[in-house]
């Protein structure tokens, strides 16, 4: 009969390698499709505080917004897409939209972004 070693191996199985790195491939599939979408959130969401702080009425804030999106090639929401209001002496511009990504197959995520400036 054999002995058995008095100490236990350890470490990662090639079975658990590969589940592992499936899953961190998923992960960063997942995360390069929607990385793309939260940049341009960010740059809507700056053109929308710089166009509700320079515009006097509706209309300036949707040209500014505007402008603004060309320069930073915004096509996910255009200035007749922001809600603009006065909330006592500030001009307060919001949007909303929606992106859908594409996974595999049947499936999609779908991310919703809100915002607003102050």
């Amino acid at each position: 009969m054999r002995q058995r070693s008095l100490t236990r191996q350890r470490g990662l199985s090639f079975l658990g390698l590969l589940f592992i790195a499936g899953l961190v491939a998923v992960t960063g599939m997942v995360g390069v499709q929607v990385l793309p979408t939260f940049i341009e959130y960010q740059a809507i969401l700056k053109a929308t505080k710089k166009a509700a702080a320079e515009g006097n009425s509706v209309l300036e804030v949707r040209t500014v917004f505007d402008k603004a999106a060309s320069i930073d090639n915004i096509a996910s929401v255009q200035g007749k897409d922001l809600d603009v209001t006065k909330e006592g002496e500030r001009i307060v511009a919001s949007f909303a939209y929606s992106r859908e990504i594409h996974l595999a197959g049947p499936a999609y995520l779908t991310l919703k972004y809100t915002g607003r400036s102050r």
